[in-house]
Parts: C-alpha cells; structure tokens; sequence
C-alpha cells in the first residue's frame, strides 16, 4: 500500500484532473448510445452495453461508501443486480456525479479505503478507476462505433496504471489472455493487445 506521503499536492491534482477527463470520456460515450445499441455486444465477451454500463455505474455508486470508511460487508449487496432502472444515461450521470464529488472532497484522496482484496489509500484506488474508465470506454466506444482513442494525457496515464501488473490480468479470470498487436500499433493499442483486446 502506497503511503500518503506519496501524494503530493501536484499528485493530487493530476489524479482528480485524470478522473475528470476520464469520466466525461465515458459519459461521452454513454450518452451517444442509440436506443437501439443498448443489447449489442461489447469486447468483453458476457456483457453488451446496457452490462457494460452497468457495471461502470456500480463502481461510481461504491465510490462514496468506500470513502466514508465503509468495508465490502457494510455495503453488503445494496449495489448487486440492476442499476440502470428505465433511464440508463441518468442513473450513469448521476452516479458519475456523486463519485467526482466524492473525490473531490477535502482530503478525500488521503483516506484508507477497505477494498475486497484488502486496504489500499484512496489516491491509488482513484488511480485504478481511471484506468478502468479508460479502457472500458474503448469497449463501449467499439461496441457502438464511436472514437476509439483517449488523449495522450489518458493514454500515458493507464499504461503507467497497468503496465506493472498487465502481465498477470488473466490469471485473475478478469481479462482475457494477451494478444498480438498489429505491427505498426501505437502505445495505446499494445496496451490493448496486453489486456486481451484486439486493437
């Protein structure tokens, strides 16, 4: 676990800059799903877009909780199943919402929260939902056909995220097994290609 003199303040405003960039890549993406595009598949092979979104808007709704101190039991299954309802934009927005501010509160990213693989400081777990904005946004932007690519700034910052432990992701049953990118890839496709995607 990183130590909060780890993040310094310049650490600390790159972090909530990310976020932000991250989620509004995301809610770009979100809002231009046609009605019709909800039940297409996406690159991960069990969800379409309405799981896809979906499990995007659960980790925004564990955002708060997870600051306040809350552990995995204290949440218990308040977050299980369904939680797009009849409005999926809405419900993703205001999940969105209240997870930006969560973060954005005074100390916020110095916090411990309780995670379901153990304790961890707040600024790298805000570090890992960026990079699982990232990427994700890139499988609902295949699956609906919108822009592929994130910002250099977005780029750069999910392959320092993931680079260190990418090689292991299979194992977890998370991600699929490697594939090979194209020759002529760019850092952003290689990254892919080391999560299982084909760029």
């Amino acid at each position: 676990m990183t130590g909060d003199k780890d993040l310094t303040d310049a650490r600390r405003r790159t972090l909530l800059a990310r976020h932000g960039e991250a989620l509004e890549l995301f809610t770009d993406r979100v809002h231009a799903v046609r009605a019709d595009q909800w039940e297409v598949p996406t690159p991960c092979t069990e969800w379409n877009v309405r799981d896809l979104v979906n499990h995007l808007t659960v980790e925004q709704l564990w955002v708060p909780p997870m600051l306040d101190g809350a552990t995995i039991e204290d949440v218990g299954d308040a977050f299980d199943g369904d939680q797009l309802g009849e409005d999926p934009v809405a419900a993703w927005d205001q999940a969105a919402s209240a997870a930006r501010e969560a973060l954005h509160a005074r100390g916020a990213l110095h916090r411990t929260v309780h995670l379901s693989y153990g304790s961890s400081t707040a600024h790298a777990y805000c570090a890992q939902m960026i990079a699982d904005l990232v990427v994700h946004a890139w499988d609902l932007s295949r699956a609906i056909g919108a822009d592929e690519h994130p910002s250099k700034a977005l780029v750069d910052f999910t392959r320092h995220e993931v680079e260190p432990y990418a090689g292991g992701l299979a194992a977890s049953g998370l991600f699929a097994e490697p594939v090979e990118p194209p020759p002529d890839a760019d850092a952003w496709q290689r990254l892919l290609a080391q999560l299982g995607r084909e760029p």
